[in-house]
């Protein structure tokens, strides 16, 4: 019942609603929101298909990007993913510098992919899409899936803050 995005996704929104790929609309509700990690989770009150977690490193392998960029249709884009590692950055509010940990990727991320997963060939979760690059090459950065798994063991059981809207 949790489905996992950024936490500029969902900044400053006090009903979210989730919709499902068949066009169900649900609603939401934050229970863990982390800005320097740009983690969201939100409650749903539905069973919904789970996504399978990666395990190890795949610096360099195939993947593929899932999201509605630019408010389109569901869309799969080829990837490669890129190296994992902790770097200096800011926060989903622009703030910083923070150290936090980031898995870049190769290949069209865009507007609209945020909170979307980044899935190995075998279909797992090594990440969620946050970012597209802004120069250079095309490709983006996501929040690896390690990090998910720490939000993960501090869920809350209400519902939590989600801090003011980004800029």
């Amino acid at each position: 019942d949790l489905i996992v995005t950024n936490a500029h996704v969902v900044a400053g929104a006090d009903d979210t609603t989730v919709t499902t790929q068949s066009g169900v609309e649900l609603d939401a509700t934050a229970v863990y929101y982390e800005p320097e990690d740009d983690l969201a989770l939100l409650r749903v009150e539905a069973e919904l298909p789970i996504l399978p977690v990666a395990a190890g490193d795949h610096d360099g392998a195939p993947a593929a990007v899932l999201g509605y960029p630019e408010n389109g249709p569901y869309t799969v884009t080829p990837a490669r993913i890129g190296e994992t590692r902790e770097t200096l950055s800011e926060d989903s509010y622009g703030r910083g510098p923070i150290n936090r940990t980031i898995t870049a990727l190769g290949g069209d991320v865009r507007s609209g992919n945020s909170g979307g997963p980044l899935l190995d060939k075998d279909g797992k979760v090594v990440g969620i899409v946050f970012a597209a690059t802004t120069g250079g090459p095309a490709g983006g950065f996501a929040v690896p899936v390690g990090e998910v798994r720490g939000a993960l063991r501090h869920v809350s059981s209400g519902p939590v803050s989600t801090g003011p809207c980004t800029r």
